[in-house]
């Protein structure tokens, strides 16, 4: 069975999923500000993505999806983000689950798989571990019991989970790196929305407890994240990361925009009477435009040439393809993050002590590209880049983190 991309004929155009999406979006849009004051997660705005079928943007039509391509996909989360960011970092794993299951060989668990995920099924993650970490093997442990398997271990980070129905874990079995799949509602499953970082809160990215929680053969998926060789999964991940930092990017541009188009205080030596027809004024605003346009840019680029990695699973294993894919990723990801840090700490110039106020939480702009542009911190990401250019070093795909 070979499955068809997005860029065939009868595939969804950009002008469908606008009219599919877009009202979702704006709705969700509305209350960001109250949700950021409150720290309320976003079950409801969830509820109304799944119900939309975002999660099943690249699942083919034959299943139940949307058949969108990669572009298509990551435009929309683009957009997403603008409209609260939290969101696409929440889904990130989940997607990539999605392509998993759509590039794995023809089977009956392949397709019911897909169909669920058609459904509105969300599946959340649980990778990173608290302390030690899992740079030589994870201390989250699957081991045998009876007929099947029991999974103990402490995670952190668990982006999302508390928004799904499942659990991709990353777990040490004998040795071996493995994925497991769990229901999120599973017995011996403790959920914690405890994360502490000062932006991305409402991500769900916070502790998750397994306590002796039994798993079924036919749930260990295969290898676990960060085991050796290369994979299209880095540079797709990372890209979710740069799609919320352009919409970060275009939000921050809209609000600020909105907001001088509204003042009429500015100041005895200002060069206008009017702050939006102050040329300084629009010279901060074009910047910002610019830096939302240019982040989208990078980003649809390297879009662009994961639609030509994840046509099929052959593609999908081609060693040149994948190493052009994260290369164009890390670069993306240097441009970008200089960009959108700069943008949203430089829009606090257009107004005086008014513009900080809580009730604006225009900070939070700031707060959230910087706390997602900590996950790969750039000093490595341009080091290696610095070395694969001059001296043609492998780039690191997968990666874990802890104590060496």
């Amino acid at each position: 069975m070979t499955i068809t991309t997005a860029a065939t004929a009868g595939s969804v155009t950009d002008a469908e999923l606008d009219a599919r999406f877009r009202p979702v979006f704006d709705a969700i849009a509305g209350g960001a500000t109250e949700r950021e004051v409150d720290r309320r997660l976003a079950h409801d705005e969830v509820h109304k993505l799944r119900e939309a079928g975002l999660g099943a943007l690249r699942v083919p039509v034959e299943f139940g999806g949307l058949g969108a391509s990669v572009r298509q996909q990551f435009r929309l989360l683009i957009d997403l983000a603008a409209a609260e960011s939290n969101l696409p970092q929440a889904l990130r794993v989940h997607f990539s689950f999605a392509e998993d299951q759509r590039l794995a060989e023809p089977s009956d668990e392949r397709d019911t798989w897909l169909r669920a995920v058609a459904g509105g099924v969300l599946v959340g993650n649980a990778i990173t571990e608290p302390g030690v970490g899992a740079v030589d093997r994870y201390q989250t442990r699957l081991t045998p019991k009876g007929d099947g398997w029991v999974l103990s271990g402490t995670k952190y980070y668990s982006t999302g989970s508390l928004y799904s129905n499942y659990i991709l874990v990353a777990a040490d079995k004998d040795g071996e790196r493995v994925s497991v799949l769990v229901d999120a509602d599973a017995d011996g499953i403790t959920q914690h929305d405890d994360w502490d970082g000062f932006g991305q809160r409402l991500t769900a990215s916070g502790t998750t407890e397994f306590n002796d929680v039994i798993v079924t053969a036919d749930r260990i998926l295969g290898p676990g994240y960060g085991g050796a060789g290369k994979t299209y999964a880095t540079s797709y991940l990372q890209l979710v990361q740069l799609a919320v930092l352009a919409g970060i990017a275009q939000r921050a541009t809209d609000d600020t925009a909105q907001w001088v188009r509204d003042r009429t205080r500015s100041y005895t030596h200002a060069a206008a009477d009017l702050p939006r027809e102050d040329p300084l004024v629009q010279q901060v605003i074009g910047k910002l435009s610019a830096a939302a346009f240019t982040a989208r840019t990078a980003v649809l680029a390297v879009a662009d040439i994961l639609d030509e990695v994840l046509v099929d699973a052959t593609t999908a294993a081609d060693p040149e393809l994948l190493d052009r894919a994260e290369l164009a990723a890390a670069q993306a990801q240097l441009t970008v993050i200089d960009l959108v840090l700069r943008a949203t700490n430089d829009l606090f110039e257009v107004g005086g002590a008014s513009i900080t106020s809580e009730s604006l939480r225009l900070d939070r702009h700031w707060r959230n590209a910087r706390t997602i542009s900590v996950h790969n911190p750039t000093i490595f990401k341009s080091q290696a880049i610095g070395a694969n250019v001059l001296n043609g070093t492998e780039l690191p795909f997968a990666w874990s983190a802890g104590n060496r």
